[in-house]
């Protein structure tokens, strides 16, 4: 049984910092493609950042340059690190994995989540 389970959301002002982590279980976590999304309050999930098994990274626009996508294989964990955070980072976070190969991000892709840990930024 696969499971993830996100930690690290909070509140925060904007300009500030989080680093999102999530602890996966139950699977060879070496062959995963791992990834980030989120989803605001009326909104469809999107894509945030995903990493694949050899550690290639890529990002939604909004968040390139300001928020950093990583694994720690060892561990078992994915973390997002999140700067310069901005009121529309608000949202529900969730880690997602596959197995699949194409590892890009398209929600119908990713077979496994976690139950998500929520993000607040005011202004």
């Amino acid at each position: 049984q696969v499971q993830l389970v996100e930690s690290g959301g909070g509140s925060v002002q904007a300009g500030g910092s989080l680093r999102l982590s999530c602890v996966g279980s139950g699977y060879p976590y070496t062959t995963y493609c791992l990834a980030w999304f989120r989803q605001a309050a009326g909104k469809e999930r999107e894509g945030v950042a995903r990493i694949d098994s050899t550690g290639s990274t890529s990002y939604e626009d909004s968040v390139k340059g300001r928020f950093t996508i990583s694994r720690d294989n060892a561990k078992n964990t994915l973390y997002l690190h999140m700067n310069s955070l901005k009121p529309e980072d608000t949202a529900m976070y969730y880690c997602a994995a596959t197995w699949s190969r194409r590892c890009v991000l398209v929600e119908a892709d990713f077979d496994y989540w976690g139950p998500g840990t929520r993000v607040t930024v005011s202004s």
